[in-house]
């Protein structure tokens, strides 16, 4: 993806610059030719590293600056800058780095550079494991599989997905995507040659019937056994699909997969009309996509503002009016009773043309497999802070997860992409004797229409929220706030602050 910004803003860094260029800020962004460079100074040495994100092309002089690492504005990649590595998804691609030399008091960037990593990674344990199996082709499954290779481990890899495509860039399904203003060449996580280099065995419509704790083995469907040392269940949730009559048309759907909303387009483009069922984010992001495809679109909720139990009653009004603006009509405290051919009808009697249906009203965890294996479940599989489950060597990631979160002191279960991927990072490098607790903020950011909300943190209730600046303004951040402490934070134009928080956040112990 190409980047935010053009690559020769700022000075030429060949040419040199002083340490008084950088003002008052730890960076300073000027480029080598035609690539764009950012200097950050940190202590006594200045360090030279790509300016742009490797995930979506972020200008990183608008990030943080935290130790010797520098964190994305948008979506919180955190990349070393040292060697450049991206040590905190959802960015998986390096940072290029260049050589810096002091001539006096002039700072000048010479050749790019492949430094040597910082330190070593994390030891591998004294009995490696020669079988590693993950099941699932999600965030959580493919972000372990890309880290054990990156962590050297050189055994066996099988990842197994039901998905009949290859690992891919889900928000974005519900995002541009789907609003038609991303090829479809963007969506993959990495190419299909990605993993015949780094030699992972990639099942596709694999569906994985048991797994047998005792022999160390798993079963699929087609009668193939996968004998494993260490064990993923990285399963994901899968689509809540409400009851109601005629749910199992053609043209009703929901959105998971790259098939759903490659299904979704084919659809939308002989529809004139769309109705979407349930206001969570899914459901609005999809809601603002089939509006770019120029639908007439109605959500349906019971709730009485959109987002309320997430992010409060003022920004729910806020984000109604936000897709009222852009022609998204709304009906709440009401639900779908029956889907017709051509029509849906609501409870309260109304009828509203619907060529297309969305059904977006949340998901499930899939537990079923760790549970007949006689896996701890409750709401999730339950996993201790190495991401372990009640069974030695077999570990669980992403959705499917209940996870000890530090931040409130619970275990938690959270649907967010970020914190997904994050997870199969730390569970690859446990599986290889790191012994790392998992001690990550959540994060997600949602998109409507040209305001991007971040969210840091997690607030199931609080007892006040607090709005500092102009949410008409879209410059603002809301602090959800609890027995007097801030446990989550929502922004609107305030990209770096929100990152300032999930660092403050961070620094509590787990």
């Amino acid at each position: 993806m190409a980047s935010y910004l053009s690559a020769n803003t700022g000075p030429d860094l060949t040419k040199g610059v002083s340490l008084q260029d950088f003002g008052d800020q730890p960076l300073l962004r000027g480029h080598v030719a035609d690539e764009p460079v950012i200097l950050v100074h940190v202590g006594d040495e200045i360090m030279a590293v790509g300016a742009s994100c490797t995930h979506y092309g972020a200008p990183l002089e608008e990030g943080l600056v935290a130790g010797e690492t520098i964190r994305c504005p948008w979506h919180h990649a955190c990349f070393s800058l040292r060697d450049g590595e991206a040590l905190g998804a959802p960015a998986f691609d390096s940072l290029p780095c260049w050589q810096v030399e002091r001539d006096g008091g002039r700072i000048i960037v010479r050749n790019k550079i492949t430094p040597e990593p910082l330190s070593p990674s994390p030891a591998v344990t004294p009995d490696p494991p020669v079988n590693i199996v993950i099941i699932g082709g999600g965030a959580a499954g493919f972000s372990c599989a890309e880290m054990l290779r990156r962590r050297g481990y050189q055994g066996q890899i099988t990842q197994l997905s039901d998905d009949a495509d290859a690992p891919c860039d889900r928000p974005n399904l519900s995002k541009d995507y789907l609003a038609g203003n991303a090829p479809e060449e963007w969506i993959p996580l990495k190419p299909g040659s990605f993993y015949t280099k780094n030699h992972i065995d990639l099942h596709l419509r694999t569906k994985v019937t048991s797994i047998d704790t005792v022999a160390h083995t798993v079963l699929t469907s087609d009668g193939q056994v996968f004998p494993f040392d260490r064990l993923l269940l990285a399963t994901g949730a899968e689509p809540v699909r409400p009851p109601i009559p005629g749910a199992d048309q053609n043209h009703v759907f929901t959105l998971r997969t790259l098939a759903d909303s490659r299904a979704i387009i084919q659809q939308a483009k002989h529809a004139k009309s769309a109705v979407v069922l349930g206001s969570g984010f899914i459901g609005l992001e999809a809601a603002a996509a089939l509006r770019a495809r120029g639908l007439d679109v109605h959500v349906i909720s019971l709730d009485q503002e959109p987002l309320e139990k997430i992010l409060g009653t003022k920004l729910g009004v806020f984000i109604r009016n936000l897709h009222q603006q852009h022609g998204v009509q709304f009906h709440m405290g009401t639900s779908i009773t029956r889907i017709d051919a051509s029509k849906v009808v609501l409870n309260n009697g109304n009828e509203l043309a619907a060529g297309l249906v969305i059904l977006g009203v949340g998901v499930r965890p899939r537990v079923s497999l760790a549970e007949a294996a006689g896996i701890t479940v409750d709401n999730g599989i339950l996993v201790n802070e190495y991401l372990e489950t009640s069974v030695p060597g077999i570990f669980a990631a992403g959705d499917a997860a209940r996870w000890h979160d530090p931040g409130s002191g619970q275990k938690q279960r959270i649907e967010h992409w970020v914190l997904a991927e994050r997870h199969g990072q730390i569970a690859a490098e446990n599986m290889l004797g790191a012994h790392t607790a998992f001690c990550d903020v959540p994060f997600f950011w949602s998109a409507h229409y040209d305001i991007s909300i971040r969210y840091v943190g997690h607030a199931r209730s609080w007892d006040k929220l607090e709005i500092e600046g102009d949410l008409d303004m879209h410059d603002c951040l809301i602090r959800y706030q609890k027995e007097g402490r801030t446990i989550a934070v929502a922004a609107i134009g305030r990209d770096k602050q929100a990152l300032e928080y999930r660092a403050l956040m961070a620094q509590q112990p787990c």
